[in-house]
């Protein structure tokens, strides 16, 4: 003998136990950014606990929504990433949006790839860290025919397309000043190649920190490409020349943790004999020796307000580009010491 089928779960049985009327949970389903916080969670609470997911699922197909949002990067090994996406899902999740992650590794193909998740209908919006519009070089309407953009980590050239980051250029000009007032007037800034906006903005700031010290520094810009190596290969260059600064200011820390090495690895000691400042505050930074004075991201705030960005234009198109610049902060560690500790011989 078998026992009573169980009925689906309805809209009715989701309202009743998260104790909000049907048409809350209506709305909490078509148009969450309409609906206080605090109820969206007691109606996604309902719906998971009623079994009414599948229906909520169907509703959204019938309205031509997957509730997903395409996250492109170019690396996911990048070590800013994993703290922005923490933003970007919680974000997501308090909407009741998913995500999804593509790994472009620079590769147009694969980015090409993952825009099909776009053009399937299987994600409703995209999140770009990649640095550019995955339709370069392909007509203006194949990207009026994409889906809401926002980007984030890297500024991308389209201002029609809104971005969430870091400001580059006020941060850098903090770290340049902090080297100044440590008595540093020849400071080396160690680039992060060509192709990354970033490392000219953060050059920008660099140039505006020593132009507004008292004294005529010199701009000494020396080009790396954000790796290790090339931080490393940066203080080769410079010894090859014999023409030593007593401080550098590193595109990234990445970069910084290659020219501590290769300093140490000539008997030097930082900061005793040279000062070395990065940028992001990677999860490493604390752990090297000496521990990496640096500029730290606001990669949680960041990936949060990215996602709301791109979640308020999915619900309402008509919205204009934003831009918004978050403060990076600096973070003290001993990788730095006033130039009177300098011994450079």
């Amino acid at each position: 003998m078998t026992g009573p089928v169980e009925r689906p779960a309805t809209i009715e049985d989701v309202a009743k136990l998260a104790g909000v009327s049907i048409a809350t949970v209506s709305r909490a389903l078509r148009s969450p950014e309409k609906v206080a916080e605090s109820t969206r969670k007691k109606v996604t609470a309902a719906i998971a606990r009623t079994g009414y997911t599948a229906n909520a699922m169907a509703q959204n197909l019938r309205m031509q929504r997957s509730q997903m949002v395409l996250v492109l990067a170019s690396s996911i090994a990048d070590p800013n990433f994993a703290g922005i996406l923490t933003g970007l899902e919680k974000a997501a999740a308090d909407r009741g949006y998913g995500v999804l992650i593509g790994n472009t590794e620079g590769t147009p193909g694969l980015e090409q790839n993952y825009l099909r998740f776009l053009s399937t209908g299987m994600a409703d919006g995209l999140l770009l860290l990649t640095g550019h519009i995955p339709v370069a070089g392909q007509p203006p309407t194949q990207l009026a025919a994409l889906p809401p953009i926002v980007a984030t980590e890297k500024p991308v050239s389209n201002p029609d397309i809104s971005y969430v980051g870091v400001d580059d250029v006020a941060s850098a000009k903090v770290a340049t000043e902090y080297l100044i007032s440590l008595g540093h007037r020849r400071i080396t800034y160690i680039s992060g190649g060509p192709a990354d906006i970033r490392s000219d903005l953060r050059h920008s700031g660099y140039r505006q920190g020593l132009r507004e010290s008292p004294e005529n520094l010199r701009d000494w810009r020396v080009d790396g490409d954000g790796s290790s190596e090339s931080g490393r290969a940066a203080v080769e260059r410079l010894f090859i020349k014999d023409d030593l600064p007593t401080a550098f200011f590193c595109f990234n820390d990445n970069t910084a943790i290659g020219v501590i090495s290769a300093l140490q690895l000539r008997g030097y000691r930082v900061p005793e004999d040279f000062s070395v400042l990065g940028f992001d505050d990677i999860p490493f930074a604390s752990n090297i020796s000496p521990g990496l004075t640096t500029i730290r991201q606001p990669r949680h705030h960041i990936g949060e307000k990215a996602m709301t960005i791109l979640l308020d234009k999915l619900a309402n198109r008509s919205l204009p580009p934003q831009r918004h610049l978050l403060h990076g902060d600096l973070v003290v560690r001993e990788s730095c010491a006033g130039i009177s500790r300098k011994r450079v011989g």
